[in-house]
C-alpha cells in the first residue's frame, strides 16, 4: 500500500469555537475509514507544538470513533478569549485552517477524487 503525505484538509474537514481562553477544535475525516490514520498522526503532542507559538499550554484530544471524529481542546491559545485579546480572532474560529494545514500519510487510493 503506497503512503501519500498530503495536508490534512485534503483527508478531513474541521470546526473551531471557542471557550474563555480555550480553543475547541473538532476533525473529521471525509472517508471514515481514514479514522485509525489520523487517530494515530494527529496527536495531542503535534497539535500543541502547532499552536505553541500562541502560548498554548496543554491539549487534550476526545476520540469519537462512532461519529469518525475527535474533538481536541486546547488550553491558553487564544491569548485571553475574545474579552482579553487584542488579536483579530479572539474566537479562535480560523484555527480550524492551522490543524487542516498539519501533514499526515494516507493510502494513495484514499485521496478524494478531483
Amino acid at each position: 500500500m503506497e503512503l501519500i503525505e498530503v495536508p490534512l484538509h485534503a483527508v478531513a474537514h474541521s470546526r473551531a469555537g471557542d471557550k474563555g481562553n480555550r480553543a475547541n477544535l473538532s476533525l473529521m475525516p471525509y472517508d471514515p475509514e481514514l479514522w485509525p490514520a489520523l487517530a494515530e498522526q494527529v496527536t495531542e503532542a503535534r497539535v500543541l507544538a502547532l499552536f505553541a507559538h500562541r502560548g498554548a499550554t496543554r491539549c487534550t484530544r476526545y476520540d469519537l470513533p462512532l461519529i469518525h471524529a475527535f474533538n481536541f481542546i486546547i488550553d491558553d491559545a487564544l491569548e485571553g478569549g475574545v474579552n482579553g485579546s487584542l488579536n483579530l480572532d479572539g474566537h479562535g474560529k480560523s484555527l480550524s485552517f492551522r490543524l487542516l494545514s498539519m501533514t499526515v500519510k494516507v493510502p494513495a487510493d484514499k485521496l478524494p477524487r478531483t
